[in-house]
C-alpha cells in the first residue's frame, strides 16, 4: 500500500507539473516574443537572440495602452459595484419580505440565469444605441448592472443568517436599511468580498459585448484595443505581444496581492 501511494503521489505531481507547464508556456512565449525583432518573431527559439524593447515603444506609440487599462479598471469596478449593490438589495427583499408572487420572481430569476447573453445581445445593443451610449463605458456597464448569479449567491448567504437576530433588530426599531448595512453585511463580508472578486474577474474578461459597443481605442477596454490593433494594417506581431504583456501586468499584480482571497473565492463558489 505504501508503494502504491507513492506511485499515485508521483503520478499526481507529474500531472500537476504538466498542467502548470501547459499554463505557463503560452505566457512565456508571449513575453519572449515581445522581445524579438521582426526577423526572428516566427522562429522557434526559446530565447530572443537579439533582445529589443522596440516593440514596446512602438506599441505605446500606436495604442493608448494606459488609457485602455484604466478603461478596463473603470468598467470592471463599476460593473462589480453595481452587481453587488443590486444583488444585496434584491436578495434582502426576497429573504426579508413576504409578498404575493415572491416564488414566481425567484423562479424567473433562476430561469434567466440559464439564458445566454447572446440571446439578448441584439435587443440590448438596440437599446444602448437608442440611448446614445455607443462608444461609452456606461454603454458597456449598463446591461451588466444586475447579475442573477450575485442575487442567488447572496440569497443563499442571507438564508443562512439567523432570523432571530433580524427580529430582535426590528423590535429595537432598526430600519431595513440599518438591518442590512449594520447587522447582516458585517457578518457576511467574506462572502460579499469573495463574490466581488469573482464578479471583477468576470467583468475584466468580458469581451463580446464591449467589442460590439466600442470601436474606438480611446473608449475601449484593453482587450478590445488589442483586437483593434490586430485588425490594423500593420499587424506587428512583436508589438502586439508587447502590448499583451503590458495588459497582463495589472491583473497579475492584483493576483499576487490577493492570491489567497482569489483562491478562496473560487473554492467557495465552485463548491456551490
Amino acid at each position: 500500500m505504501n508503494k502504491r501511494s507513492q506511485v499515485l503521489s508521483m503520478f499526481q505531481h507529474g500531472a500537476l507539473a504538466l498542467m502548470c507547464a501547459a499554463a505557463i508556456i503560452p505566457l512565456y512565449w508571449m513575453v519572449i516574443s515581445s522581445l524579438k525583432n521582426e526577423s526572428e518573431i516566427f522562429t522557434a527559439s526559446l530565447f530572443p537572440l537579439q533582445p529589443t524593447f522596440g516593440n514596446y515603444s512602438y506599441a505605446f506609440s500606436q495604442m493608448p495602452i494606459v488609457r485602455m487599462i484604466f478603461n478596463s479598471f473603470g468598467v470592471s469596478i463599476l460593473m462589480t459595484v453595481l452587481q453587488l449593490a443590486t444583488g444585496l438589495l434584491a436578495a434582502y427583499a426576497l429573504v426579508r419580505w413576504r409578498f404575493r408572487g415572491k416564488s414566481l420572481i425567484f423562479a424567473l430569476l433562476s430561469v434567466t440565469w440559464l439564458i445566454p447573453f447572446q440571446a439578448i445581445m441584439i435587443p440590448n445593443y438596440v437599446l444602448i444605441n437608442d440611448m446614445g451610449l455607443n462608444e461609452t463605458l456606461l454603454g458597456i456597464v449598463l446591461p451588466f448592472g444586475v447579475s442573477t448569479f450575485a442575487i442567488l449567491s447572496l440569497y443563499q448567504a442571507f438564508q443562512s443568517f439567523p432570523g432571530v437576530l433580524i427580529e430582535a433588530a426590528c423590535i429595537d426599531g432598526l430600519s431595513d436599511w440599518g438591518i442590512l448595512s449594520r447587522l447582516i453585511l458585517p457578518n457576511i463580508r467574506s462572502t460579499v468580498a469573495s463574490l466581488g472578486i469573482i464578479q471583477f474577474i468576470n467583468a475584466w474578461n468580458e469581451y463580446l459585448w464591449p467589442m460590439l459597443v466600442t470601436k474606438d481605442m480611446n473608449s475601449a477596454p484593453i482587450q478590445i484595443g488589442l483586437k483593434l490593433f490586430v485588425n490594423s494594417d500593420t499587424n506587428m506581431w512583436g508589438s502586439l505581444m508587447a502590448a499583451t504583456t503590458v495588459s497582463c501586468l495589472p491583473i497579475l499584480l492584483i493576483y499576487l496581492v490577493l492570491r489567497r482571497q482569489i483562491v478562496d473565492s473560487f473554492i467557495r463558489f465552485g463548491i456551490k
